[in-house]
């Protein structure tokens, strides 16, 4: 199916629709990976308009679960991105220790890779004792993943080279034990995280934390829900708090440009200012 033949406003009333009968709200994402995500669904329930799909979606939980899932996103790896897991050791964690105690957000955690990433770093820095981490996402069977902490055995070579890139101090191995065809994470890593339910487009502050991370999610956001977001981390950091984005994502753009000063830009970390 051509994604040009469902008409913009077709996929507004789906979109109602979802947010009106289940409460998640995908109006204001960005309509390419909307739409994207509807034709692929679309195609795998062999349906041919998408007025049978809004019906479907209005009587049939399972199918709406579907597409739920469809419509948030859940890419992401451990360390992704070694390059900005290094510059947090160099420029973050130097202001971390400086605190008697650390929160960390980790907005849009999904399956949890890189909330388990932050937890090793912290660990191996000396900090997790007076750290909690608050790893929160609106889809829950991808929060329930990550609480059970268990990956594929076969990304683990690739995960193994982000961490060694990322500057990790350890042998990653170390950080897991093998079942089968899965691995899973030490318990240790899983103490000093909350995990919880939490929908950046309809839900307020969170907390008062020192560092926020959220990476690679304002992308699928319009400007203006972007703005909504960034006014959401900037109320939830504390002064001289600090703001990780995604390689793709920039303040520039937004209304909170000047309210930060860079701490790498190229790695999109940036200090709130007092």
């Amino acid at each position: 199916m051509n994604c040009k033949e469902i008409s913009k406003p077709a996929i507004s009333l789906l979109l109602d629709a979802v947010y009106q009968k289940y409460g998640y709200d995908f109006r204001r994402y960005s309509e390419a990976h909307v739409r994207r995500r509807i034709i692929n669904r679309m195609t795998m329930a062999g349906l041919e308009d998408i007025t049978t799909m809004q019906s479907m979606v209005l009587n049939d939980d399972t199918f709406a679960s579907k597409l739920l899932q469809d419509l948030s996103i859940t890419v992401t790896e451990m360390f992704r991105d070694p390059a900005f897991y290094k510059s947090v050791r160099e420029h973050v964690i130097p202001i971390l220790k400086t605190y008697p105690f650390i929160k960390i957000w980790h907005a849009g955690c999904s399956t949890g890779e890189e909330a388990y990433s932050m937890s090793i770093l912290i660990q191996e820095e000396g900090l997790y004792d007076r750290t909690t981490i608050y790893a929160t996402d609106f889809n829950q069977p991808a929060l329930n993943r990550a609480k059970e902490g268990i990956f594929l055995s076969q990304m683990m070579k690739e995960y193994t080279i982000n961490y060694q890139l990322s500057g990790g101090k350890e042998s990653f191995s170390d950080y897991y034990t093998s079942s089968y065809d899965n691995v899973i994470m030490k318990q240790s890593l899983k103490t000093n995280i909350v995990w919880a339910n939490h929908n950046l487009v309809t839900d307020s502050v969170f907390a008062e934390v020192h560092l926020v991370l959220c990476r690679n999610v304002l992308i699928y956001f319009e400007r203006d829900l972007q703005n909504k977001v960034q006014n959401l981390f900037y109320n939830s950091l504390v002064n001289g708090g600090i703001l990780c984005l995604g390689s793709k994502e920039s303040l520039q753009l937004t209304e909170l440009h000047k309210a930060y000063t860079g701490l790498d830009e190229k790695q999109r970390i940036f200090k709130k200012k007092y």
